[in-house]
């Protein structure tokens, strides 16, 4: 780790790029939202209010990723590692921190924390690109600039929201969410942002097996109910192993051909939303099973 470096974009063809230890660590911090995005899930239709918490989960779960893909796309680009790159990693850390402690408040409606949570991870976020616009020249520099004025112009809608009447985060929320998603369009109109197709293939591919790993989380605890109660062993155990192989099948799926061979532009930053949710869904349906089985 350098102590102060210039934040020059990295080459695609960078040899040997993978995922840094500093990159991991960012990732823990989403094992716990999506842990609790999918036991919020669990008890709102264990409650009999499935609509509000499908609604809940498909907000949460987007923030989530957003937040993710926000800060995989800017390291691949421009991760120098040294010491005010670090710390400002560390600060948006927090800010996922914050965001995931506001989950259950947010499938009430609450989405105060959420909001709290990226505005701590907007602010080192674009303390990044502004670093990064300093240090380029051109083209390069007026995207950075770009990203960091849509950055904030989108948060700070998003601060607007949030001190309006809750009714208005029915209309507000996808306007603003589709205002997130442009913001990459509109910065990289002109040039593109490097990104390594290897160390991007790789991210995606360890965040996936994060959201998986709720799903195995899942049928450890049914199968561990099913020790503990014999009496429900044989409705349990079918339970853990469907969850098991729905899991099984789904890695087998993703990572049946190299992702990077298919990356060809930085738009495929959202292909895999869809599928990242549902594979958290899962999770939460064997959790569901689980239980009615021990309830029935």
């Amino acid at each position: 780790m350098k102590a102060l470096s210039r934040m020059r974009a990295r080459r695609r063809d960078e040899a040997h790029r993978v995922a840094t230890p500093l990159e991991l660590f960012f990732d823990l911090c989403f094992v716990v939202a999506v842990a609790q995005a999918g036991a919020q899930l669990v008890d709102f239709v264990a409650e009999g209010r499935a609509g509000k918490g499908i609604l809940g989960y498909l907000y949460v779960f987007f923030a989530i990723w957003w937040a993710w893909v926000n800060f995989t796309w800017f390291a691949s680009a421009y991760d120098i590692d040294d010491v005010p790159y670090r710390l400002a990693t560390l600060v948006q850390i927090t800010g996922v921190l914050v965001l995931a402690a506001g989950i259950p408040s947010a499938f009430d409606g609450n989405f105060t924390f959420a909001v709290i949570g990226y505005l701590i991870m907007r602010v080192a976020l674009t303390f990044q690109w502004l670093r990064a616009a300093h240090n380029e020249t051109g083209a390069a520099r007026r995207a950075a600039l770009r990203y960091a004025a849509g950055l904030v112009v989108v948060q700070t809608a998003w601060v607007v929201l949030l001190l309006l009447p809750d009714a208005f985060w029915v209309w507000g929320f996808v306007p603003l969410a589709v205002a997130e998603l442009a913001v990459p369009a509109f910065a990289e109109r002109a040039h593109e942002t490097p990104w390594h197709p290897h160390h991007i293939g790789e991210r995606y591919g360890l965040f996936t097996i994060i959201v998986l790993g709720e799903t195995i989380a899942a049928a450890t605890v049914a199968v561990q109910s099913a020790v503990a109660k014999s009496a429900v062993l044989g409705e349990l155990l079918p339970i853990a192993a469907g969850g098991l192989l729905i899991v099984f099948a789904a890695f087998w799926i993703y990572f049946a051909a190299p992702i990077h061979e298919y990356l060809r532009s930085n738009r495929h930053w959202a292909v895999p939303l869809a599928g990242l949710a549902a594979a958290g869904a899962v999770a939460a349906g064997v959790y569901l099973a689980s239980r009615q089985a021990q309830t029935d």
